[in-house]
């Protein structure tokens, strides 16, 4: 476990951002460095922005890229935070679009999810295979520390006309399209909460990486299930994601500050051990390579 009092303002680069629609870049990183790192699972979908938030050392990646030139589908999960555990990274933020399925979370309100569901289709979301065989325990997927300290972060920032949703579930669908007035009805009426088309996979890679992650999903829209308005229109998705990108930008810089002098414990930290029943060493040289970040613990 991470001590609670470590001070996270050294060298070391354990927070890691995930910028979605709209959040191509943090203009308050001090001294930028792009980091173009080499994975065994690809390039990452961007060069990764090294910097400094009021003195604690980021990661900042653009999932879609900084042009937002990849699909849902074609984002590079497992290169993304390979990379990013590779910098170090133990905490990782996730800024996210999202449409909502429920009225109480309104367009413009921010949701901290807590629980998932999978509607994808055509995505890795394993780095384990090819003679190793890991089950991480997946039961509460968002660290619930980490949530909380976002929650803490974002009501000392008092925004205005900004309502903050603790819990729900995130509806992660296949994409591009958005959803069939059908598909969006039957996932109201599941209890979703919102509904994107990333997280999922992110969660579940960062979770077997051992990196505490948390969603901050920014609601853009009432899905197509509401029956006064219109259907979802990228207009409308990138109009409310412009008005949201400052709220956005000062979430991330006062929890950063909040991680930074005051990282809390982590289940997600310790997510391999006991996960793990392929003995390591009848484990191909090749795979125990390509998995060398996340085994080292272990080995």
């Amino acid at each position: 476990m991470t001590d609670s009092t470590t001070d996270l303002t050294g060298d070391t680069i354990a927070i890691g951002i995930l910028g979605g629609s709209g959040l191509y870049r943090m203009e308050a990183l001090q001294n930028p460095q792009e980091q173009r790192i080499e994975t065994p699972f690809g390039p990452t979908s961007d060069a990764i922005i090294t910097g400094t938030l009021d003195g604690v050392p980021v990661a900042f990646l653009a999932r879609h890229g900084r042009h937002h030139h990849l699909l849902p589908t074609e984002v590079p999960y497992r290169a993304n935070i390979w990379a990013l555990k590779t910098l170090g990274v133990r905490y990782l933020l996730s800024v996210s679009a999202v449409g909502s399925l429920q009225m109480a979370a309104k367009p413009l309100d921010i949701v901290l999810p807590d629980q998932f569901i999978d509607r994808t289709r055509n995505r890795v979301s394993t780095f384990f295979g090819d003679g190793l065989v890991a089950h991480i325990a997946f039961g509460d997927p968002i660290c619930a520390a980490l949530s909380g300290l976002v929650a803490e972060a974002i009501d000392s920032l008092a925004l205005s006309e900004v309502t903050l949703h603790r819990g729900g579930t995130y509806l992660c669908m296949e994409g591009p399209a958005f959803s069939t007035r059908a598909e969006s009805q039957l996932y109201q009426s599941w209890g979703a909460t919102v509904i994107g088309m990333t997280n999922l996979p992110e969660a579940k890679l960062a979770r077997e990486a051992e990196i505490a992650y948390c969603t901050i999903a920014l609601v853009t829209d009432y899905d197509c299930w509401h029956p006064d308005h219109d259907s979802v229109t990228t207009e409308m998705v990138i109009g409310n994601l412009h008005r949201n990108a400052d709220n956005a930008r000062s979430i991330i810089r006062e929890t950063v500050r909040r991680l930074g002098a005051q990282p809390p414990e982590s289940i997600a930290h310790q997510a391999l051990a006991g996960a793990l029943l392929t003995p390591l060493d009848k484990v191909p040289t090749a795979t125990l390579d390509r998995l060398a970040p996340l085994l080292a613990p272990y080995r």
